[in-house]
C-alpha cells in the first residue's frame, strides 16, 4: 500500500508539472497582454517598466522557469521567489501577491462547495435507495421526475428565480454576496449565521444541479446489485430487508459513487463561475473568469495549479477509500 501511494504521488507530481506547462503554453498563445498596451494615455516607458516589474519582458520559457522558481537552470538570475519557494507571483490585475488574492476566495468556495457536497450526498443516496426499492412504483416515478427536472433546469435560471422570490418579493434572504455590511461587528455565532444565511440560495441551486445525476447513478447501481444472486440468497435465508439492502447490497452499489466523490473533491476548489456571477458570490470561479479576461497569467496559473493538485489528490483518496470499502480491491 505504501509503495502504491508513493508511486501515485510521483506520477501525480509529474502530471501536475505537465499540466502547468500546458496551461502556460495555452495562456501565452492566446491573444492579449496583461499590460494595457492599447491605452493611449500610457507611455511606452511606463509599459516597458510594468513588463519588467512583473517579469513579462523575458522569453516565455524564462517566464515559466521564473514562476517555477528555477530560472538558474536556464542561466538566468532572478532575485524573486517562485513556486518552489512558496511564492505564486504577483497579480497584474489586483497588484497584490497572488496568494493574498486567492486566499479569501478559496475559503468562500470551500464554504459553498463543502456545504453542497454534504447536503447532496445526504439526500441523493437515500433517494436513490428508495427509488430502487420502489422500482416502477409511484415513489420511483416521483423521484425520477424530480431528478429529470433538476438535470434539465439551468442553474442560473434557478438562481434568478430564487433571488426573485426570496430576496426581492419576500426579502427573507440576501440578494447575493457572502457577508453583510455589519459582518465584522457581529459576534462569532452571528458571523457564522450571517455566512450561512448568504449560502442558502447558492447551496440550494448547486444541490439541485448535482443531486439529480448522483441520485440516478445510485438508483441504477442499486437496481443492478439487487438482481445479483447473493442478494436473492440473503433474502431466501430470511434476513430482514434492511440488512439485505444496507449491509449487503449498498456496500457493493456504492463503489462507483466513490469514484464520483473523488472528482467532486477536486471540484471543491473549482467554484461555479456562472452561478457566482449571477449572485455576485466571491468564489474561485468568478476570480478565474476575471483573471482570464485580464490575462493575469500568474493568477490564472495559480488557480489551474490548485485545480490540478486537487484532482490528483481527489483521485488518490477515492482509490484508497474504495480499497477500504471493498476488500476485493487490492494494490500491488
Amino acid at each position: 500500500m505504501i509503495s502504491y501511494i508513493l508511486r501515485r504521488c510521483f506520477f501525480g507530481t509529474v502530471l501536475i508539472f505537465l499540466s502547468t506547462i500546458l496551461s502556460f503554453a495555452i495562456l501565452k498563445a492566446s491573444p492579449g497582454s496583461p499590460i494595457a498596451t492599447d491605452n493611449p494615455r500610457l507611455s511606452e516607458e511606463y509599459i516597458d517598466q510594468q513588463k519588467r516589474f512583473y517579469g513579462l519582458d523575458k522569453p516565455a520559457y524564462v517566464q515559466y522557469a521564473s514562476w517555477l522558481g528555477v530560472p538558474w537552470l536556464l542561466g538566468h538570475a532572478d532575485a524573486r521567489k517562485g513556486l518552489l519557494q512558496g511564492d505564486f507571483g504577483l497579480s497584474v490585475k489586483y497588484q497584490q501577491p497572488v496568494s493574498t488574492v486567492i486566499w479569501p476566495r478559496l475559503w468562500a468556495t470551500l464554504y459553498l462547495n463543502i456545504g453542497t457536497l454534504f447536503i447532496t450526498w445526504a439526500i441523493a443516496i437515500p433517494l436513490g435507495i428508495y427509488a430502487a426499492m420502489h422500482y416502477q412504483k409511484l415513489g420511483d416515478r416521483v423521484v425520477s421526475l424530480i431528478s429529470f427536472l433538476g438535470m434539465s433546469l439551468p442553474g442560473f435560471f434557478l438562481a434568478l428565480l430564487l433571488l426573485w422570490i426570496f430576496a426581492l418579493k419576500f426579502q427573507w434572504l440576501p440578494p447575493g454576496g457572502l457577508k453583510s455590511l455589519d459582518h465584522e461587528t457581529l459576534s462569532f455565532t452571528g458571523r457564522v449565521l450571517d455566512i450561512a444565511h448568504h449560502l442558502i440560495i447558492p447551496v440550494v441551486v448547486l444541490t439541485m444541479l448535482s443531486l439529480a445525476s448522483l441520485q440516478r447513478v445510485c438508483r441504477g447501481n442499486m437496481l443492478e446489485v439487487l438482481k445479483q444472486q447473493y442478494v436473492t440468497t440473503a433474502r431466501a435465508k430470511g434476513l430482514p430487508e434492511n440488512v439485505v439492502v444496507y449491509r449487503h447490497a449498498l456496500r457493493n452499489a456504492v463503489n462507483p459513487l466513490v469514484t464520483i466523490l473523488g472528482f467532486e473533491f477536486a471540484a471543491l476548489f473549482g467554484g461555479a463561475a456562472l452561478l457566482e456571477n449571477v449572485i455576485n458570490y466571491p468564489g474561485m470561479g468568478q476570480l478565474l473568469l476575471e483573471a482570464l479576461r485580464a490575462k493575469d497569467q500568474w493568477l490564472v496559473m495559480a488557480v489551474f495549479l490548485i485545480g490540478s493538485v486537487m484532482l490528483v489528490v481527489g483521485n488518490l483518496l477515492a482509490e484508497l477509500l474504495l480499497a477500504w470499502i471493498d476488500p476485493r480491491v487490492t494494490f500491488d
